[in-house]
């Protein structure tokens, strides 16, 4: 399962569609409508909040905000509605390493190289890439 702590905005095309999907799944795994990925490490910070179901939900939603840019056709229905929360905290080394696993994939994809690097950057520039639903913290990967 990969719920990607990064910006929907720096997904290409296939982690994008990918991280709807398996959001679809974790929603009904928070929801307690299917007994698979039920122990998932990624939905700990999710479980850690009062209603886990929401977060996911809002995840979901700045997904689909940028399936609307990219014109793709994502169901929003499937989502709870949007409420304003807090912000989820994710640790700037675990933001580190997906950017680099992320920036990985697509050049193998792709041949594209992304060029803002946080790898080596401050927690303001691991913010600059982070989604929307997080804020970064310092500390170690957590996932």
């Amino acid at each position: 399962m990969r719920l990607w702590s990064i910006s929907p905005f720096y997904l290409d095309w296939k982690a994008l569609v990918a991280c709807w999907r398996e959001g679809l799944l974790a929603l009904a795994v928070l929801q307690g409508k299917t007994k698979g990925y039920t122990y998932h490490p990624q939905l700990e910070r999710f479980r850690a909040t009062r209603d886990p179901a929401q977060p996911i939900s809002t995840y979901l939603h700045y997904v689909c905000n940028e399936a609307d840019r990219r014109n793709y056709h994502f169901d929003r229905s499937k989502l709870l509605p949007l409420q304003k929360m807090e912000q989820l905290t994710v640790t700037d080394q675990q933001i580190r390493y997906e950017w680099e696993w992320l920036s990985y994939k697509i050049f193998r994809r792709t041949r594209v190289i992304l060029t803002t690097s946080v790898i080596n950057g401050s927690i303001e520039e691991c913010q600059k890439v982070v989604h929307p639903l997080f804020k970064v913290i310092p500390g170690p990967i957590e996932y």
